[in-house]
């Protein structure tokens, strides 16, 4: 057995009202729930990007808890990669710079595709990323 792919990744953030707008407004995913204090989750194709409060997620959850997550969580940058063509990244590059986000690299892998990486408010390294740097098409 083997998973079939990634259904949702997790940043940690300090401020949601921030992370809402950077996710929301500069990169245009659509926001799907909110628990303010707690976090903000965006759909992203067909995975979710789980923005939390890491201070909230360790907190257990009550005993008689409808959803009993238990606690997890993660402490300083993380990283996300967005799948994106050529053009497409190409694209973000002239968008993010015309929001004033710094481009950190950009630039070719050995075996093909392009990358670009910036930073969120936060510190998360980000990154739109052609498939083919992984063999995928």
């Amino acid at each position: 057995m083997k998973p079939a792919g990634i259904l949702e990744a997790a940043l940690y953030v300090n401020d949601l009202e921030e992370a809402e707008r950077f996710y929301g407004d500069i990169l245009g995913l659509e926001r799907i729930t909110k628990v303010e204090g707690r976090h903000v989750f965006f759909r992203c194709g067909n995975a979710v990007v789980l923005l939390f409060d890491p201070d909230a997620t360790e907190i257990p959850p009550p005993p008689d808890a409808r959803l009993p997550v238990p606690p997890h969580g993660a402490r300083g940058p993380g990283h996300l990669c967005f799948s994106a063509g050529a053009k497409e990244i190409e694209a973000w590059r002239k968008h993010l710079e015309a929001q004033g986000i710094a481009i950190e690299a950009d630039f070719e892998w050995p075996k093909g595709g392009r990358s670009i990486y910036f930073r969120d408010p936060f510190g998360n390294s980000l990154e739109f990323a052609e498939p083919r740097i992984w063999g995928i098409s």
